[in-house]
């Protein structure tokens, strides 16, 4: 299963004593990959995250975006046929988010398989075929996205806060004082 999937966790957990070229080396050999592919995968991917200029700093110098990408980089570098990713885009900057968006089209359209979480729903719709919205564990809704929304002018975003029984509408009355001077 190992190599079958490649994981981006939330709290992500690197070596932070390694460079994000030796993390990604650490990785690759530990998945089995022969060291040329590790070397030539590594280089393109650090390449196309915009990491080649930090590939030889720490990664406990990283910031939190570019933890993010190298993670992603040691999700992807063995090619998994299944790329499990959560919340991928938090801390990123919006030029990074558009690369990451490129390579997991690529990626997609290449034949694998992504499921990833996130809160963000533009992201969601934009990105996704099929939904399952998940509140207290429970698959609450589920479909394409194009199913739930029904149409254009219905939102992802307002089928989930219906789909967990959220509301937004008691903002207004709680803080009518908010913005009077």
């Amino acid at each position: 299963v190992k190599r079958m999937v490649g994981v981006l966790p939330d709290d992500l957990r690197l070596f932070e004593r390694l460079t994000g070229e030796e993390l990604l080396i650490y990785v690759g050999l530990l998945r089995r990959l022969d060291r040329a592919s590790v070397l030539s995968r590594s280089e393109q991917l650090l390449e196309v995250l915009g990491l080649t200029g930090a590939a030889h700093d720490l990664v406990a110098d990283y910031s939190t975006g570019m933890r993010k990408k190298v993670a992603l980089a040691a999700a992807l570098l063995h090619s998994p046929s299944v790329l499990i990713l959560d919340e991928p885009f938090e801390s990123v900057d919006p030029v990074s988010s558009k690369v990451i968006v490129e390579v997991l089209q690529h990626y997609r359209s290449s034949g694998g398989t992504i499921v990833f979480s996130s809160h963000v729903m533009d992201t969601v719709e934009r990105l996704c075929d099929h939904v399952a919205i998940i509140s207290s564990g429970e698959v609450v809704r589920s479909g394409s996205v194009q199913d739930l929304t029904q149409s254009s002018t219905v939102r992802l975003e307002d089928i989930f806060i219906g789909a967990v029984g959220g509301s937004a509408s008691h903002v207004n009355e709680s803080l009518e004082w908010l913005g009077q001077s």
